[in-house]
């Protein structure tokens, strides 16, 4: 595979290749007219997607401002977005006097929201996931938004059907998936009420050595724990790849807002996952269950048309996570449940 390793040696070596732009990336940049936000740029995926629109901009020979705006749970994650050369802002973007403060460029990617431990907080969901965006899209009316949604829109949907396309029908199970459709509707008024060129991104999921689905079957199949077949077969991407085409999604923002499935072309199986993480570290995965005949899958020929085929194949990424869990390097330990059937996340 060219360009990329063998093995990931450390965080140093593992960000620069998620935060590596391609050239039609830092071609897109070299083109783009204003500065760039990243609202709730401190989660899993905001500093490397910011620090690859920056690298784009350092190869495309442009000088940008870009920010990164989050309440930051430390000051080492907040120096290490800055020690990408991004600006931050600390604050509560349900603050309104603060939001309303924040610089008004031309382009915005959202990446605010709630997810773990959303049934222990739903009204905290509904303000960050759907409340939230409805006053984003208005204080940014004059902006391009590039959006993060999930598949979990979707319902669950026979593995023989191919995953669902962004002309289907949400349909939403759980308060979580539910908020975070309405996110998707008040990005969506905002672009019909004012015109504003919005783009949604239903990723579904993205994967790296430190958490992801991959993750979390590898963590149970090293620790001799069950690994449940019950959601038996889901969709990933790397998440550099993924970072690389949300970004170049700033140029296909549309009014009536573009949806567009973000993941990788495979449908995996749980089983089979497993089988190689037992072969990788040297034992037995425990499986217990069967595999049920829906699952949460997305299909993202529409992605494809627009930006090909995500470079990174997913058993080179298979190899990535086994050697970094063999080595204990560092994992985020948080799970992602992607074995949740019922959308109580």
């Amino acid at each position: 595979m060219k360009d990329y390793p063998e093995k990931i040696l450390n965080e140093e070596q593992l960000e620069e290749l998620l935060s590596r732009p391609s050239n039609e990336t830092i071609e897109l940049f070299r083109q783009l007219d204003g500065d760039i936000v990243f609202l709730g740029i401190a989660g899993k995926i905001g500093p490397s997607l910011a620090h690859m629109a920056k690298r784009a901009c350092e190869n495309a020979g442009v000088n940008k401002k870009i920010f990164g705006v989050s309440r930051f749970r430390s000051t080492e994650e907040k120096e290490l977005i800055e020690s990408f050369g991004i600006e931050t802002i600390q604050g509560d973007l349900l603050d309104w006097e603060f939001l309303n403060s924040l610089p008004k460029v031309k382009n915005v990617f959202f990446l605010a929201g709630m997810k773990f431990g959303s049934e222990d907080n739903l009204s905290l969901t509904w303000a960050m996931n759907t409340y939230l965006p409805a006053r984003v899209a208005d204080y940014y009316k004059a902006s391009h938004i590039v959006a993060y949604s999930t598949g979990c829109v979707y319902p669950l949907v026979p593995v023989e059907s191919g995953g669902s396309v962004e002309t289907d029908m949400p349909q939403p199970v759980g308060e979580y998936a539910q908020s975070c459709l309405g996110r998707e509707r008040m990005f969506e008024y905002g672009s019909h009420t004012n015109n504003t060129p919005v783009a949604l991104i239903r990723l579904n999921y993205a994967v790296e050595p430190r958490y992801g689905v991959l993750v979390d079957i590898a963590t149970k199949v090293k620790n001799n724990e069950p690994v449940d077949l019950a959601m038996g077969y889901f969709n990933v991407i790397w998440q550099g790849d993924a970072n690389d085409v949300v970004l170049r999604s700033l140029g296909h923002t549309a009014s009536p807002a573009l949806a567009l499935n973000i993941s990788g072309p495979e449908i995996l199986s749980v089983r089979e996952v497993a089988k190689d993480f037992g072969k990788l570290f040297g034992v037995e995965p425990k499986l217990v269950g069967e595999e049920a005949k829906t699952a949460l899958l997305s299909n993202s020929e529409l992605a494809y048309n627009l930006f090909g085929k995500p470079k990174v194949p997913i058993n080179q990424v298979i190899k990535w996570i086994a050697h970094w869990l063999k080595e204990e390097k560092k994992i985020l330990g948080k799970p992602t449940h992607y074995e949740v059937r019922d959308g109580k996340y």
